[in-house]
């Protein structure tokens, strides 16, 4: 659902042992061996960015949470506004935070770089929180809508900003769980979403509810990235050469902050040696890797997926089988297979996994197919149906 931004990382930049060496070897002999000794200090400890990871993920968390909470309440949600039976204004209702988000998504690179990672959080919490409260509250379809659109707009914004302070404040030897923990994150939510909205069908107004709690960890993101470090690379790339450098030693640990500065410097230096225009991405040596990755993630939303987590309920509903039960089903595969692939993302690599999920959507969406067709009996069609929806 979402990409990652690691390999705009400082600690991803590629260079030989030969320029390490010679540009900051001075730096990497007082780090390594202060004593003259050659002892390796070892990795910083991932304990000092964990509570920083775990502010951070909350917007991806509230992704999720926004992307499923229409699920089990839509029903109660047409009912309530008054526009039951109207498919258009459902799906107005499930599309229009993803038309937000797609707003919120072209400028989230430019206000991280303009007004820093923390800053760039607080200000998607704050869209967040007033469009859930206007949902929460509004008395008719318009009032959704626009409630929605709000939501949306930090929805582009946070998730893109949470990848790129991952990477940036996480030791290299762990970025590659910890930037999976936006992924993971976004599964919570979904699943939270589930299980909050399951009283809405017998509680009169429990959607309502459903969108008030949305409020509360859009106020913990705004509140508590207040306490949580600036990404030392937006900070130097600024000039603020000892801002970064305090960061570092809160982040990693003061006997890292040397090598970890020789770092930045270093990738400062790449970074206006490879600076190309927007324009170059569409330039004929970079329109295939942009090609690509673009049709990817078009792929993964075209895939199928979104429909699962919009209309489950509908079509647990007309299979016969409770929608409670079948939803969180479905957030629990969810869930589950991004466990998988946060385990094996390093181990098969990234292409082994990408064929494989796109297979597997293609199989599911078949099955599903099959089963809408008169070719098998109604207990093989619901089989068929529900099996897939997991798979």
């Amino acid at each position: 659902m979402r990409g990652r931004h690691g390999d705009v990382s400082w600690m991803y930049k590629r260079a030989s042992s030969k320029d390490v060496d010679d540009e900051y070897g001075k730096e990497e002999t007082t780090i390594r061996m202060p004593n003259g000794l050659g002892k390796d200090i070892g990795n910083p400890p991932w304990s000092r960015s964990l509570p920083h990871v775990l502010v951070a993920i909350i917007s991806s968390f509230l992704f999720g949470y926004h992307l499923g909470v229409v699920n089990e309440t839509l029903e109660s949600i047409s009912l309530d506004l008054g526009f039951s039976g109207s498919t258009m204004a459902e799906g107005l209702v499930v599309s229009t935070c993803l038309g937000g988000a797609f707003v919120g998504s072209m400028f989230s690179g430019w206000i991280a770089d303009g007004i820093g990672r923390r800053r760039a959080f607080q200000l998607c919490a704050l869209p967040m929180i007033i469009g859930a409260s206007m949902s929460a509250i509004t008395k008719n379809l318009w009032g959704m809508l626009l409630g929605r659109l709000f939501v949306g707009t930090g929805m582009g914004i946070g998730p893109a900003v949470a990848a790129l302070y991952v990477s940036e404040v996480s030791p290299a030897y762990v970025r590659g769980a910890y930037g999976s923990s936006t992924q993971i994150a976004a599964c919570l939510g979904i699943l939270v979403a589930l299980f909050v909205g399951l009283p809405a069908k017998e509680i009169l107004g429990w959607w309502r509810i459903c969108f008030w709690v949305a409020t509360i960890p859009a106020a913990f993101l705004a509140l508590f990235m207040e306490f949580c470090a600036e990404s030392p690379h937006w900070l130097f790339k600024r000039g603020r050469g000892a801002e970064a450098e305090a960061e570092l030693e809160r982040l990693f640990g003061g006997l890292h902050v040397k090598y970890s500065m020789a770092e930045l410097s270093k990738s400062e230096r790449g970074d206006d040696a490879d600076a190309v225009k927007f324009s170059e991405l569409i330039s004929p040596r970079n329109f295939g890797v942009v090609f690509i990755g673009s049709t990817l993630f078009a792929l993964q939303q075209l895939s199928g997926i979104n429909a699962v987590f919009y209309f489950s309920s509908t079509v647990f509903k007309n299979a016969g089988v409770p929608s409670d039960s079948g939803n969180i089903c479905v957030g629990i595969a969810n869930l589950s297979g991004s466990i998988i692939a946060m385990i094996l993302m390093d181990k098969l690599g990234r292409r082994v996994l990408l064929l494989g999920s796109f297979l597997g959507m293609a199989i599911a969406m078949g099955v599903q197919a099959i089963a809408a067709t008169s070719f098998v009996s109604s207990s093989g069609a619901l089989s068929l149906s529900l099996g897939g929806m997991l798979l």
